[in-house]
């Protein structure tokens, strides 16, 4: 089977890359690494099925004509900056939603039959439920939440018209190894500038799940299998882990796995309500009974372990 992989040498682009390779598919990756590192991809060039075009999604000349005979596209790039969408919406519009758009398209001329495109638990917003079911209201409060938002429906829309099978995934907060933003980047960085100091976007009350990368690889690929032997136009599942951990809590383990004592905590209040950021979802859990009772998924890390893994990783590079 032959895949096409976007965002490739991003984060979890390059981790699917690798998954994917090491069971036999023949893939292709995209990337215009302006946030990716061709570095990920050092396991992926040591195998024969794989190869790799430095394109970006809104030229798609420089691209199109590899989707000729390709089975799957795995949609993984995207600006995934919740922060940056609130300073540069349009920036995300065109990365996200427009680069989409063109893409689907691109698979809608050259019939690619599935779609798997990579979505966020951004989308509910600040949920009234919590674990949030796939089937909760999507109220983003970001712009990133809401280029995710209709990222989707453009999926459904492409499904339902052109019979482009679509299977969206809302991830946790992913974490582990070739990690490059979020708040466990942000502290281990501020940590080596200052081993003293320690300031926390927002009240460090933020509580959320996190999901190490091996499980978010092994939750796609299962989801992807199991979405191919069954007769659906449009699948939704969230991915995460079964429990959440606070912001404090985060900055205690890395100062712990630093070897760091003593560390003041300075708090820096970005809303009203102690968010740490405009749009940044203050309470987050999702539901994953579905993707466990009918892929038969569940995570192997909860998000304590997941970062730990991550922070031992690294302040080892």
């Amino acid at each position: 089977m032959k895949v096409f992989v976007t965002g490739a040498a991003g984060f979890i682009g390059s981790h699917l890359v690798d998954g994917l390779l090491n069971l036999g598919f023949e893939v292709y990756g995209l990337d215009n690494l302006s946030s990716g590192f061709i570095g990920n991809l050092s396991m992926a060039f040591n195998h024969s099925g794989f190869s790799f075009v430095r394109a970006d999604l809104l030229e798609p000349s420089s691209w199109i004509d590899l989707l000729g005979g390709v089975d799957v596209v795995f949609h993984f790039a995207a600006n995934p900056e919740v922060r940056h969408s609130f300073r540069d919406p349009l920036d995300h519009y065109m990365n996200n939603v427009e680069a989409t758009l063109i893409l689907l398209e691109a698979c809608r001329k050259f019939n690619v039959g599935l779609f798997v495109f990579a979505s966020s638990s951004t989308v509910y917003g600040d949920p009234e439920v919590i674990p949030t079911p796939e089937n909760h209201p999507i109220k983003p409060i970001s712009v990133y939440g809401a280029t995710k938002a209709l990222c989707e429906l453009l999926c459904e829309a492409y499904s339902k018209l052109y019979g482009v099978r679509s299977l969206v995934l809302r991830y946790a907060n992913v974490v582990g190894p070739r990690l490059t933003h979020g708040v466990i980047v942000d502290f281990i960085n501020k940590l080596k500038f200052n081993p003293k100091v320690l300031e926390i976007l927002g009240d460090g009350t933020q509580v959320k799940s996190y999901l190490y990368i091996d499980d978010a690889i092994n939750a796609t690929i299962m989801a992807f299998n199991k979405f191919l032997g069954e007769d659906l136009g449009f699948e939704v599942y969230n991915v995460g882990s079964m429990d959440r951990i606070c912001v404090r809590e985060i900055a205690d383990i890395i100062v712990s796995s630093m070897g760091l004592e003593d560390v003041r905590y300075i708090y820096k209040l970005m809303t009203s309500d102690g968010r740490g950021w405009p749009g940044d979802v203050k309470v987050m859990l999702l539901d994953i009974s579905k993707i466990m009772g009918r892929v038969g998924w569940k995570p192997r890390y909860n998000s304590g372990m997941a970062v730990r893994e991550t922070v031992k990783n690294l302040i080892n590079v």
